[in-house]
């Protein structure tokens, strides 16, 4: 009796901490993604210690909780909630660590089977929902990190979920799941179309040209940004996404993060003990993950990722309010990079709109960009979705990157020499694209993210016709790289726009990718017209031109055997 009485005590002292965890879970779980001050690291590191305390309270009592009624799905909760925790941190401070850390307890959970029912009984649909949740945290975290194999278990476990959801609980609407189920799958056709291809995330040894060093180290001596925050977001009609992650912003996420040094995450069955022996904790009883697994996985040789808040489908005023507190933050040092992919308003230069910032003794300007603004929202909503190049001009009082990817992208041009203390560096896509983005996302995303990948969608090329040549198209593609590297830092006249930020290992390379882009986009199209041409501003040096570029796309048409899908070279 006295056994019970304890064994009573202990559950009830293990709810009493599980209520306490849920309350500072919520707290973090409801804050912003883009907030980053004392509060947020507050309320993160009460959180994270009420879940280590209470994984390690039912790791020593688990034979009492078990007898007094704990059920295996709340372990498996308790270990989501953590997983949950660790991917949460991994979007703010874009540390790999914590989105390995969330790996690990998401593949404990699944290998352990604790959502799963047992002994024949019928499960509880509210717990069956718990299951699919999980199942689809799992697979964005095995997306990020890249797993092919945990990634098609866990879309044939979510497949099976739902059909044997439908049949078990005829009662029960699973419609919304069936539209992630096609949403996946969209995704996944996309997201595989070069599946054994190289990682998005900066390479050390592969996206570093050493003979540029000597040229890129001058410009230490002036004034150099580095980008420590990014900005996502995006925002297209039947776009595709998974649960909040756009195609286009899942391949900008990963392009702004540093490639691990071959961290991989382990089987959840074998975790690092005190002396960094592996210990195999197969067949043993659930609940042996170690809850800081994520600090074992730092590797203090690499750089440090700038932090990136990716938002899904907002309003206007959200992505204004965003800005304006990232720029709050911002140190002197370091520039923004605001990524924005959404449509143009075809028919908006139709409707008269006074523009607030045009001179009233100045002619009006037919191309103010108060007539080409980006859409963000559904239709029906009016003027409240309309982003105008205007908007971000308050934003400029700041070092800001901007890449627009919309048909109404260059209408941002306008955004120059209108700055507030700051000149803005611009990327901006074609308004015309030879490529449909409801197939594989917008192709000038692609190319600034995957641009042998983007080179070959464009000329119809799928991953069976050039697997067999990829490495050598991929060194041919790194070497026009380095070569434009080359001759980009050591021209003479560049605008310092371009010069204090070119220091940065990811402006950088966005920057060579968007030249590659404009030289292979110019050479393609059958239409001499601007529109088909990625813009930026300020012009980059002459040497770096489309027409100057032009031998390394033909290199690669060559190289392909696709040199007749491009005009200029037939």
């Amino acid at each position: 009796m006295a056994s019970d009485a304890s064994s009573d005590d202990t559950y009830r002292e293990f709810r009493s901490d599980v209520e306490r965890a849920d309350r500072e879970f919520a707290r973090v779980r409801d804050l912003p993604p883009y907030i980053r001050g004392p509060h947020h690291l507050v309320y993160q590191s009460k959180v994270f210690k009420a879940y280590t305390d209470l994984w390690k309270f039912q790791q020593s009592h688990r034979r009492e909780l078990v007898a007094s009624g704990l059920r295996r799905w709340e372990i498996g909760e308790l270990a989501s909630r953590i997983g949950q925790l660790y991917y949460g941190q991994y979007m703010r401070t874009g540390e790999w660590r914590f989105l390995l850390g969330a790996y690990v307890f998401y593949e404990a959970i699944l290998e352990r089977g604790y959502f799963e029912k047992s002994e024949g009984k019928m499960q509880d649909p509210g717990l069956r929902f718990k299951e699919l949740r999980f199942v689809a945290r799992f697979l964005v975290v095995a997306l990020l990190v890249n797993r092919a194999e945990a990634v098609k278990v866990l879309t044939e476990r979510l497949k099976s979920l739902v059909d044997e959801s439908k049949a078990a609980y005829p009662e029960t609407s699973f419609k919304e799941w069936k539209q992630i189920l096609h949403e996946l799958n969209r995704f996944l056709k996309a997201d595989k179309e070069f599946e054994n291809s190289r990682s998005l995330r900066y390479n050390i040894s592969f996206d570093s040209y050493p003979n540029s060093i000597p040229l890129i180290a001058p410009f230490y001596s002036k004034r150099v940004l580095r980008l420590r925050d990014a900005i996502l977001t995006s925002y297209h009609r039947n776009e595709i996404k998974f649960t909040e992650l756009t195609i286009d912003t899942f391949r900008m996420l990963q392009c702004l993060e540093y490639e691990p040094s071959g961290s991989q995450p382990s089987s959840a069955t074998k975790q690092p003990a005190e002396n960094g022996a592996l210990t195999d904790y197969s067949g043993v009883a659930s609940g042996l993950i170690d809850i800081n697994l994520a600090s074992d996985l730092a590797d203090p040789s690499m750089p440090v990722n700038p932090r990136k808040a990716v938002i899904y489908h907002p309003t206007v005023s959200h992505v204004i309010s965003v800005i304006a507190s990232v720029c709050e933050e911002l140190p002197s040092d370091s520039v923004l990079l605001l990524y924005i992919s959404a449509s143009g308003d075809h028919n908006f230069g139709h409707k008269k709109i006074d523009n607030p910032w045009a001179r009233k003794d100045t002619k009006p300007d037919t191309h103010a960009c108060s007539g080409s603004p980006v859409w963000l929202g559904p239709r029906g909503n009016g003027g409240l979705n309309y982003l105008f190049p205007e908007d971000l001009v308050p934003f400029t009082r700041s070092p800001l990157f901007l890449i627009v990817d919309s048909e109404n992208s260059h209408a941002f041009k306008v955004i120059h020499g209108a700055e507030r203390g700051e000149p803005a560096a611009m990327l901006l896509s074609p308004s015309v694209s030879p490529s449909d983005l409801t197939s594989s996302g917008s192709l000038f995303t692609y190319f600034l993210t995957a641009p042998l990948q983007a080179f070959c969608h464009l000329v119809g090329l799928n991953s069976e016709f050039y697997a067999s040549i990829f490495s050598e198209a991929e060194q041919l593609l790194s070497s026009s790289l380095a070569d434009i590297e080359e001759e980009l830092c050591a021209s003479k006249g560049m605008d310092r726009v371009w010069a204090q930020v070119l220091p940065d290992p990811f402006l950088r390379r966005l920057i060579l990718r968007f030249i590659f882009c404009r030289g292979v986009l110019l050479n393609y199209s059958k239409e001499k017209d601007s529109a088909y041409l990625p813009v930026c501003v300020p012009s980059l040096p002459e040497v770096v031109s489309p027409t100057s570029v032009r031998n390394h796309v033909f290199l690669l048409a060559d190289k392909l055997g696709v040199v007749e899908r491009f005009p200029s070279f037939r």
